[in-house]
């Protein structure tokens, strides 16, 4: 399946994958290490072995890829089911899409025909363990929902590990590193305006650059590449 997208209707299985419209991001079934689970996951398409950015059922992984399927249900949620479909992952999305569609960013998006260029649903609101240039890490003001990195169990398990890099749960406009879900081991400092206090670096013009808004309905951090110092695409995590 050389393509971008997922329509509904159609569905990805075993070895099949879609990939960005440049080429630089893939999405399909993988298997990390030697473990004999399978996850659906984006890497890096261009990038010897698999740089993986992202994993949508790190906590329930498939057996077998062959008889699992990818696809869009009736109700626009994008979904995950074994053989016997029953439910493995879902998107949770409330809107019905019915595309899916892989853009250049790394970031997957769920859109319906009638409203094509509105997000549904995206995978940069649900990171993993990877910060792309474009996403952004903070927490939703309505819905209370963070948007947070969180390590893998291990090298061959994407389950959520003891490391968490967060936006302040106390409120404070700063990020912290937490471990084993209640033990701040770092923090960024405030941030004052301009570059968090902790991390004087970020008030330079250098590889990221930063940008920090707090509204009535997010308050989040996000990063661009200067594509002059620095190569697009690479992610923090």
């Amino acid at each position: 399946m050389a393509s971008d997208r997922l329509s509904l209707g159609q569905s990805l299985s075993g070895k099949q994958t879609l990939i960005s419209n440049d080429g630089t991001f893939a999405l399909g079934f993988f298997s990390p290490g030697n473990s004999s689970k399978f996850y659906i996951g984006i890497w890096y398409n261009k990038l010897p072995g698999q740089t993986i950015i992202w994993v949508a059922n790190r906590e329930t992984p498939t057996s077998d890829p062959t008889t699992s399927k990818l696809q869009i249900s009736d109700l626009g949620e994008l979904v995950l089911l074994n053989s016997s479909k029953s439910l493995i992952w879902s998107s949770n999305s409330t809107s019905k899409a019915t595309t899916a569609i892989l853009l250049d960013t790394g970031n997957l998006v769920l859109r319906n025909d009638s409203t094509s260029e509105v997000d549904l649903w995206q995978s940069f609101a649900h990171p993993t363990d990877t910060w792309m240039p474009g996403g952004w890490l903070g927490v939703d003001k309505i819905t209370g929902e963070y948007q947070k990195l969180t390590s893998w169990k291990n090298s061959e398990d994407p389950a959520p590990g003891f490391f968490v890099h967060s936006m302040d749960p106390d409120g404070s406009n700063q990020f912290v590193f937490i471990w084993n879900g209640s033990n701040i081991y770092w923090t960024s400092g405030i941030w004052n305006g301009q570059y968090f206090a902790n991390v004087p670096e970020t008030r330079e013009s250098t590889v990221f650059n930063l940008s920090f808004v707090d509204d009535k309905q997010r308050k989040f951090c996000s990063y661009l590449i200067n594509i002059q110092m620095g190569k697009a695409n690479n992610g923090i995590g």
